[in-house]
């Protein structure tokens, strides 16, 4: 949660535009997101919602304007520079991105080779530490992602995220293609970790669940710009006729009355 008074920003990005040859994805976008807030970002489909966080990482160059992360300018170089800041976030994509050749184990020790050069049994302790946290039983660190369960793939995908000790944690729909049950324990999942590890959590998704229950903002993607963000009630007050649509449709009412706001 945020503190009130001076914002301590985590990201912040100004006139950003991007653009896949002639297609413009993003103009003009400015955002800023603050250190300890869970930030949820929706919009319609091509909005660019996995475009913005994959050039705020620096996989994608924009045309234009600047992002900055953690107060270091974020660049598409593999300069020590970008590597350095790159050990400060971690990032769940769709369905965990894990590798298949890998052990769950295995995989949460590839960024700790990458990065910071561990070997031995500290690999071992580090990974087993990090399945235990997202709740993942300590076999599950022997098998390999086509052995686990969607849900379990997901954490699997966290607990690499989570390697080293990162200060932001980016969520590509985290929730995608998980049952009710499934996806209200993720949820709470990452409301836990944020709490117990003071994170920074950048969350594109369309659950509206998780945007009732987890997130402190909500930040909107229309018209190639963050059209609107704020709270959800600032969501339940406006008048954009997507915003509208979207946090007062039958699925918007079902939430709202799930979460008993």
């Amino acid at each position: 949660m945020t503190v009130a008074g001076a914002r301590d920003l985590a990201i912040h990005i100004k006139g950003l535009r991007t653009q896949f040859g002639e297609q413009v994805i993003h103009d003009g976008l400015d955002l800023d997101v603050e250190k300890g807030e869970i930030l949820g970002v929706v919009g319609g489909s091509g909005t660019g919602k996995s475009v913005l966080l994959r050039t705020i990482i620096g996989l994608n160059r924009p045309a234009a304007g600047t992002v900055e992360v953690l107060g270091q300018e974020v660049s598409d170089e593999r300069s020590e520079r970008q590597r350095s800041l790159e050990r400060r976030w971690g990032v769940l994509f769709q369905d965990g991105a894990l590798f298949s050749s890998l052990t769950v184990a295995e995989n949460i020790q590839v960024p700790l080779k990458e990065h910071v050069k561990l070997k031995g049994a500290l690999l071992h302790e580090i990974a087993a530490l990090k399945v235990r946290m997202v709740g993942l039983p300590p076999e599950a660190g022997a098998k390999y992602p086509s052995e686990l369960s969607g849900g379990m793939r997901k954490r699997a995908g966290l607990a690499r995220a989570l390697a080293l000790d990162p200060e932001i944690l980016f969520l590509d729909e985290p929730t995608a293609g998980l049952d009710p049950i499934g996806a209200a324990a993720f949820d709470q999942l990452i409301l836990d970790l944020q709490a117990a590890l003071g994170l920074t959590v950048f969350m594109v998704t369309h659950d509206l669940d998780s945007l009732h229950t987890i997130c402190d903002r909500i930040a909107v993607l229309a018209d190639r710009k963050v059209k609107l963000i704020g709270p959800m009630e600032v969501m339940l007050q406006s008048e954009h006729p997507w915003v509208r649509e979207y946090f007062h449709g039958p699925r918007a009412r079902a939430a709202l009355a799930a979460t008993g706001s």
